[in-house]
């Protein structure tokens, strides 16, 4: 008999025992459900407490044998963040048109520039090109150099480097503070410079430059004809830090330079070495520079010898007291 032809449910004839076997037979049993995992306590460590001085990674405890979840979860976030400051482009015409938008900016036009750095790719694979400025960038400057004929004691070059994240974030706060310790003077003149307070300086129009290591600031400061050159660059993002700004100081720069001959000032942010205290110890080695006419190794900071307590004429010998 086909299945068309057979009754419908209420008059299809039900075997006798197939009732009774139905009650008998038991309900389908429900999957069993995984017992949940019994989750393992967080163990502190006593180091715990240092991290109230520090953004380092220590006395983070443990979850059995493991990181507890909360602190993998960051340190993955932080290696994110440092990969961002690596890859992300810096706007640096965005950039220099809020600084004129500033009162205590300079007067002169920032003027962009460009490695010889194609691309992130080219400038990561070859330092070397992050080091000279391409062709079209070397002939602005000169063309700049012919047209002012001015002999500037100061070139600032802001550089993207390892962290566009970190100029972004950190130069106008630093550049701010750093004026406020310069005075530039707009027109250097011969007569204004033997006259003027100790503390004027010729400044060359502030340089931005795109995938831009340290050296490239030879590079500028030789091009413009100025004494001293001052590069703000994205430092290498750490994973406690991908903001971090560094600050390298080189009197008379020129292409062919060593680090030696570089002062440099690191972790400029504000959870590290914050802006005042950053521009009060870039205008101490630049004032040193200027007077001792040098820079690097051969030029100590001595900016915070002040700070130091001398006890020396405290101490007393016992054997004559």
């Amino acid at each position: 008999m086909s299945q068309d032809n057979y009754p419908s449910d209420k008059s299809f004839p039900t075997h006798p025992h197939a009732e009774a076997a139905t009650e008998k037979h038991e309900p389908i049993s429900k999957q069993e459900e995984p017992t949940p995992r019994k989750e393992e306590p967080v163990t502190e460590n006593a180091w715990r407490k240092l991290n109230a001085f520090t953004d380092a990674r220590v006395g983070l405890g443990r979850s059995g044998v493991s990181v507890p979840t909360k602190h993998l979860l960051a340190f993955q976030l932080a290696h994110a963040q440092a990969i961002d400051a690596v890859h992300t482009q810096l706007d640096t015409e965005s950039l220099a048109k809020t600084l004129m938008e500033q009162d205590w900016a300079p007067h002169n036009t920032p003027i962009m520039l460009h490695s010889r750095a194609i691309d992130r790719a080219s400038y990561l694979q070859r330092p070397d090109y992050g080091r000279r400025l391409d062709e079209k960038s070397a002939n602005t400057l000169d063309e700049h150099r012919a047209a002012t004929s001015q002999h500037y004691d100061l070139a600032i070059v802001v550089v993207d480097g390892l962290s566009s994240l970190a100029i972004e974030q950190n130069t106008l706060p630093f550049l701010e503070a750093l004026f406020s310790h310069i005075h530039v003077q707009q027109a250097p003149t011969q007569q204004n410079t033997k006259n003027g307070h100790k503390n004027d300086w010729s400044l060359a129009p502030i340089c931005f430059v795109k995938q831009g290591r340290v050296a490239i600031g030879d590079d500028v400061c030789e091009r413009l004809n100025a004494k001293c050159v001052l590069v703000l660059i994205g430092e290498r993002p750490g994973l406690s830090s991908p903001d971090s700004l560094g600050l390298y100081l080189t009197w008379g720069g020129k292409v062919g330079l060593t680090d030696a001959f570089r002062n440099c000032i690191s972790n400029v942010r504000p959870a590290g070495l914050v802006y005042q205290e950053a521009a009060r110890k870039a205008f101490y080695l630049l004032n040193e520079a200027r007077t001792l006419k040098l820079s690097g190794v051969k030029l100590k900071d001595r900016s915070d010898d002040d700070l130091i307590i001398d006890t020396s004429k405290e101490s007393k010998n016992f054997l004559i007291s």
